[in-house]
């Protein structure tokens, strides 16, 4: 698609079948083709999509935060390299991103989490965030953000509209889920030995019973996360998409592993940019830029001009 047409494909959004993603349904996206590098007419038709809109979704996966120096996590031995600890126990990131190590052994769960959070917290956006918001300051209907992430890069970059769709890391909750609730986490201040991963302060309580809190994040196999918030998220969402504004979605930096933005992007029904260096193909809709984020957006920017 991104080759020889001038003027977008536009298609209603679907909120609907947005909300059906949650249920696990498999992409209907699967015409798929493999660029090799980011062609001037890949760029272009990129440029014009987001000139023409009036709304953006932005949609956007771990590789949105690696031009902010953040670790993607890819692989075992990209995990290890962050966390060197956990390969003493031979830990994979989806072993220890386990709820069961909350009860077992806090102090290793909350040195891996207050380790993220802490790094999170010291962690700046990079020029890219910057780039579409100026875009939706120039929209009729802006954006949403949805995304995998529970780093609160977006909120940090004043995006006011944000689904997290795995939760947020900024957030606890009680691992009993004793009412419910969902509250923030900026009184706790975690001191983690980095050598062993392991937390050296008394780790958050629940303000309600007393029990050990957790991230308010969907772990691996994790039967316990506390959804109202993210459910909540969603439905901004699915009202946003039912203003029926031309929107474009622009993906950044999801991958196959967890496909949860990717598919989300595939099912919507609407013409998309997938920015991605490892995993660029697209399908009918997709417009394919095998390009890290920032330069991405950087290149786009150029072409739209300063008045758009």
């Amino acid at each position: 698609m991104e080759r020889g047409e001038a003027s977008p494909v536009w298609a209603e959004p679907r909120a609907p079948r947005l909300l059906r993603l949650r249920c696990g349904h498999a992409p209907t996206d699967t015409q798929l083709a493999w660029p090799m590098n980011a062609s001037d007419a890949s760029l272009a038709r990129a440029a014009a999509l987001i000139r023409e809109a009036d709304g953006l979704l932005i949609a956007a996966g771990a590789g949105m935060g690696v031009d902010s120096g953040l670790p993607d996590f890819r692989g075992p031995e990209g995990f290890w390299r962050a966390y060197p600890a956990l390969r003493a126990e031979g830990l994979r990131f989806e072993q220890i991103a386990d709820p069961v190590h909350f009860r077992r052994d806090p102090r290793l769960a909350w040195g891996f989490y207050g380790h993220r959070l802490a790094l999170y917290r010291a962690t700046q956006p990079h020029s890219g965030f910057g780039v579409l918001a100026r875009w939706a300051q120039g929209k009729p209907a802006g954006a949403f953000v949805f995304t995998s992430n529970v780093d609160g890069q977006f909120q940090k970059a004043r995006f006011a509209q944000v689904c997290e769709a795995h939760g947020s890391i900024h957030h606890l909750q009680c691992v009993d889920d004793c009412r419910g609730a969902v509250w923030s986490a900026d009184a706790f201040v975690p001191q983690v030995d980095e050598a062993h991963c392991r937390l050296l302060n008394e780790p958050p309580r629940c303000p309600h019973c007393g029990a050990l809190a957790r991230p308010n994040i969907l772990m691996f196999g994790d039967g316990e996360w506390q959804s109202c918030r993210s459910d909540a998220q969603w439905g901004s969402l699915a009202r946003w998409l039912g203003l029926g504004a031309r929107t474009v979605v622009v993906e950044l930096g999801a991958g196959s592993a967890v496909p949860t933005v990717r598919h989300m992007t595939e099912r919507s029904g609407l013409p998309y940019l997938r920015i991605n260096p490892r995993e660029p193909q697209v399908g009918p809709l997709g417009v394919s830029l095998p390009l890290g984020a920032a330069e991405a957006l950087a290149r786009i920017d150029g072409l739209i001009g300063p008045s758009s």
